[in-house]
């Protein structure tokens, strides 16, 4: 018998020829199935069809844990950075949250249209209303992401129809709807697929906790610009609950006066991370733009003029806004110090002297800038009024359980200059009792229960002793090394934090006045904000939070949201996460989820300042 050596050698190459085949095909099967994995099929179209005009183009692939950009020619399938940022290893939420996270690797398309809603328990109709509110304002930010569609829009997603999203909330626990200092503020987020739809389970003991699990649910919805609409992840569970109550924002409106909207816009951006208390330093030496109904001489004699002062609709308004955002506002109406004109026209009222020093010269004998002024701390007029006053901001915001004296930056030299017979830091005594004793009679006989100072020579020895840190706290505003900065928490006030060395927003822009140096001359970038943890090793301290602050001597209407976002949102995550940044400062991961959140406040109408060169958001991790 003879062998064909030829037919033999045929047959092995067809046979290799099939076998390769057959892996190939295998291989395409296998990339198609992750693909639609990936994202149902959403973008995935060959390159000539989703970029017809011939421009340059880029799609983005999931390598060891990152995005890596890739021309969109060379690509077989596209995805868009979004997409790949969302489902690569990197949870995109801001701020990261405490508990166990959960995330699918996996996207369906949806549409804000097909949102629902129902109230699982609720134990309050206010509770219940204001839930409908802030589903209402999901609903809202998730249209404002698809309206940015544009083309992708037109060209059509393909693959399987949107599904619908059901979202259900159940509040178990408190009855009122307002953020308090001891509102639990814990949820948790349970996302599934239900057959056609997605069903969204938010539980939590309040509405502000509530708020805070709808906050992170429109976090797992993007834009695509290939699919050309919105994209959910297919499951997902959260558990979560902040560091910090008290998580703020500072906003000083009497150096120069900012709209109505700007104000509400800032709170927007502060609920979308998790900030939660407006403060609000509405009058300083400068201005009073605020319009009260008890003492309306104050904004008569104090404000700009016509167009630079805010109603008490205006506040309301505001408090309305911030309310259903899960934001208290804290109005701080500041005294002794920081007052100028608008306290300038008791002794034409018959009430005497109001205020000392009222735009004396030369103004660096008086006070830290110009103009001067400062109350008379022994005429009992002033505390009469600013009873009205206290009265008066406490029913406008109805925040009742704290509140904001000021007590900053009192001159001594002023006080000497009219009552040289008295020590002037026993004025300061007086006159901080005699106002903590006008909060109490506002407040219907009891101050509320955290009512903060600015941190002072009053706040440390001898005379921080002499304070009842019962009802008192302190805002610390110096830096971090400085000894007042540790002086009230080591003998265990609580404290609001605020270090100017590294939460002050105004920093780094120089002097504005013809001579002398700027109060503070460096710029405080996000890492700065983000990196600084105070309490590091501090466990006696009794820190109820921290705020960033943001002075308007150098910042007006138009440039509020560059000169805060997205910083003051690197703060919201150190004082929800709290995360432990070590020696190395912030992960790549942070860099990477802070400029998705800049983005997605972007999407909202905020106008954050770039985080980096465009270039950095194109190619992660590049750039850390």
């Amino acid at each position: 018998m003879s062998l064909d050596l030829s037919r033999c050698g045929a047959g092995v190459g067809r046979l290799r020829r099939a076998l390769l085949l057959l892996a190939a095909l295998a291989c395409s099967a296998a990339a198609v199935l992750y693909w639609r994995q990936q994202s149902d099929d959403q973008g995935n179209r060959p390159v000539s069809a989703a970029y017809s005009n011939g421009e340059p183009q880029w799609s983005w692939v999931c390598r060891e844990d990152r995005c890596e950009r890739r021309a969109a020619a060379e690509a077989g399938v596209l995805q868009s950075l979004q997409t790949c940022n969302m489902l690569c290893a990197s949870t995109q939420l801001w701020p990261q949250p405490t508990g166990a996270v959960s995330l699918a690797t996996a996207a369906v398309r949806v549409r804000a249209a097909d949102f629902t809603f129902h109230v699982a328990h609720s134990p309050a109709p206010a509770v219940t209303a204001l839930l409908h509110e802030a589903f209402a304002l999901l609903q809202r930010d998730l249209r404002r992401l698809e309206a940015g569609a544009g083309a992708g829009a037109a060209r059509g997603g393909g693959g399987e129809a949107p599904r619908p999203v059901l979202v259900r909330v159940a509040v178990n626990g408190s009855a009122d709807p307002r953020l308090r200092l001891d509102t639990d503020e814990s949820y948790s987020l349970r996302l599934r697929a239900d057959g056609a739809r997605l069903l969204a389970d938010v539980a939590a003991q309040s509405f502000c906790g509530a708020r805070h699990g709808l906050e992170t649910l429109s976090q797992l919805v993007w834009l695509d610009p290939l699919a050309g609409g919105l994209l959910a992840l297919r499951a997902a569970a959260v558990q979560d609950a902040p560091r910090f109550p008290y998580r703020g924002l500072m906003l000083d409106t009497a150096r120069n006066f900012f709209p109505l909207e700007d104000l509400m816009r800032t709170v927007d951006a502060m609920a979308a991370s998790k900030l939660n208390t407006f403060h609000w330093h509405v009058s300083d030496s400068q201005s009073f733009p605020l319009r009260l109904q008890s003492v309306p001489e104050l904004a008569r004699h104090g404000a700009y003029g016509p167009g630079a002062t805010y109603s008490t609709s205006d506040v309301r308004a505001l408090v309305r806004h911030a309310r259903a955002r899960g934001v208290r506002v804290l109005l701080e109406v500041d005294a002794p110090a920081h007052v100028g004109r608008a306290w300038g026209w008791g002794e034409a009222a018959g009430l005497g002297a109001l205020a000392h020093c009222v735009e004396a010269q030369p103004w660096a004998a008086y006070c830290g800038e110009p103009p001067c002024g400062q109350l008379n701390p022994r005429n009992p007029h002033v505390y009469a009024l600013l009873e009205r006053v206290y009265a008066e901001l406490l029913a406008l915001t109805d925040t009742t359980d704290v509140f904001h004296l000021g007590g900053d930056e009192v001159s001594l030299a002023c006080w000497q200059r009219h009552h040289n017979e008295s020590d002037p830091m026993e004025l300061w005594m007086e006159f901080t009792r005699g106002a903590l004793a006008a909060l109490a009679r506002a407040a219907g006989g009891r101050a509320p229960p955290l009512v903060l100072l600015w941190s002072s020579p009053l706040t440390r020895s001898p005379y921080l002793e002499r304070l009842d840190a019962a009802a008192l706290g302190v805002q610390v505003w110096g830096g971090s090394a400085w000894p007042e900065s540790a002086a009230a928490l080591d003998a265990g006030w609580r404290a609001v934090l605020s270090h100017v060395d590294a939460w002050y927003l105004d920093c780094g822009f120089g002097s504005w006045r013809d001579s002398g140096d700027g109060a503070c001359n460096t710029y405080r970038t996000w890492q700065h904000v983000y990196e600084h943890r105070p309490w590091a090793g501090q466990g006696a301290w009794r820190v109820a939070g921290g705020a960033a602050c943001q002075w308007s001597e150098q910042l007006g209407a138009g440039g509020l949201d560059a000169r805060v976002w997205p910083r003051a949102a690197a703060l919201g995550e150190r004082l929800w996460a709290d995360p432990d940044t070590g020696p190395a400062g912030a992960a790549p991961d942070v860099y990477l989820r802070l400029d998705t959140h800049a983005a997605r406040l972007a999407a909202r109408g905020v106008r954050p300042a770039a985080l980096w060169p465009r270039w950095c958001t194109e190619n992660p991790y590049a750039c850390h």
